[in-house]
């Protein structure tokens, strides 16, 4: 019934948690799920409130622009000169998203011809290997490994491989490692990728989940980063949004050109008044990132502290809302979050889930009270492991 593209790929990693965590709920598990990376706090109200307001205006009620509008693009670039110090050309160098996600799927189609290579992060957040498949390229996996601080080798590619990639994936602050990057990581990025004629696709969706005084960079600060490659960015972490599917994508235009043909093809561009209340969340008050930072550095200090009473012992992340931490010794990470969730009623990713190189890991989301976290600890403590 279904195509060999559809038959052969995986269960949706966030899916096949969710139906684990639904069977749980029906036998009448207490379920603390520290599972999807999905905000539990809602969207500032100075945003829903301009929602409500450009809903209610008919002209937002028809087909928008396939690129967004240049008004939603201007707050973009504002915003990227005011928080990651970029300088953008809001006609030229912004393409609105429906969600980065959806322009994250839809890049391989635009620069991937059947059986290139797009070099791709592993452990790593599933989309970019998936869209890669559909696209009819090939993904090849670069570990991310503890000793490098879960950044990639470049240099540790064969070169028959290099010679076939169009494309590479990035993704600082990392999900679900996180992991972040500094200047000279991206300088290095810029030089690999010149060199061998690739494209740059770097995903920054966590840019503001930032704590303890560290505030991560764009791929774009570094020199000619503008010349090979662009980045993804989302409202949906920073300001509380996952539903509201709005983002965008900035860089090299040529780049973006491409997205955007593709896009004109596939969907009919992002809901006005979701746009003109994605401009209030940009323009607006920012002190909301504030708070939600304080929130979700509350909820790490607790769970690392947390982990470490029962020996898993990690350094607290620096950035993104999750933590990142190694199973028990004798346990694979799809084990040990069975035993979470069946006999504490956890849930927790499993780190195989982002790839071979996720294996020994879990990724818990911070996405719930520190109460419940703490709740979620004391059930930990008392597992007999």
């Amino acid at each position: 019934m279904y195509s060999e593209r559809v038959s052969s790929l995986p269960p949706y990693l966030f899916a096949a948690i969710d139906e684990a965590k639904v069977a749980a709920i029906g036998r009448g598990v207490d379920v603390i799920d520290l599972g999807v990376g999905d905000p539990d706090q809602p969207t500032p109200s100075h945003i829903i409130e301009s929602l409500c307001t450009a809903a209610r205006d008919p002209s937002t009620h028809t087909y928008p622009s396939y690129v967004g509008l240049f008004e939603f693009r201007e707050a973009a670039s504002r915003w990227y000169r005011a928080h990651l110090n970029v300088e953008l050309d809001p006609k030229t160098e912004v393409l609105t998203l429906i969600g980065s996600k959806e322009g994250v799927a839809h890049a391989p189609l635009a620069f991937l011809n059947p059986g290139d290579i797009a070099l791709v992060p592993d452990p790593a957040y599933p989309v970019y290997r998936i869209a890669t498949t559909f696209a009819g390229g090939v993904p090849y996996s670069l570990p991310l490994k503890s000793e490098n601080r879960f950044l990639p080798d470049l240099t540790a590619i064969p070169e028959d491989v290099v010679r076939r990639a169009r494309i590479l994936f990035i993704n600082y602050p990392n999900n679900p490692t996180s992991a972040t990057a500094d200047q000279s990581f991206y300088e290095g990025v810029v030089d690999f990728a010149r060199e061998n004629g690739i494209i740059v696709l770097s995903d920054n969706a966590y840019s503001e989940m930032t704590f303890d005084g560290y505030h991560a960079q764009s791929f774009l600060n570094a020199p000619g980063a503008m010349d090979i490659g662009i980045e993804f960015n989302s409202l949906s972490k920073t300001y509380n949004m996952t539903g509201w599917r709005i983002g965008f994508a900035v860089g090299n235009k040529e780049i973006l050109n491409g997205i955007g043909e593709i896009k004109t093809n596939i969907d009919s561009g992002a809901f006005e008044a979701v746009q003109r209340a994605g401009i209030t969340a940009m323009s607006g008050p920012q002190d909301c990132i504030d708070e939600m930072k304080k929130i979700y550095m509350e909820r790490r200090d607790t769970l690392v502290s947390g982990l470490a009473r029962i020996g898993i012992r990690i350094t607290p992340p620096k950035a993104t809302f999750y933590v990142w931490a190694p199973v028990p010794e004798g346990y694979t990470s799809i084990e040990f979050s069975k035993i979470l969730l069946e006999k504490a009623g956890i849930v927790a990713t499993p780190g195989i889930g982002f790839g071979e190189h996720g294996e020994g890991y879990l990724r818990f989301a911070l996405t719930k009270t520190v109460e419940r976290i703490q709740e979620a600890v004391e059930r930990m403590e008392k597992l007999e492991l």
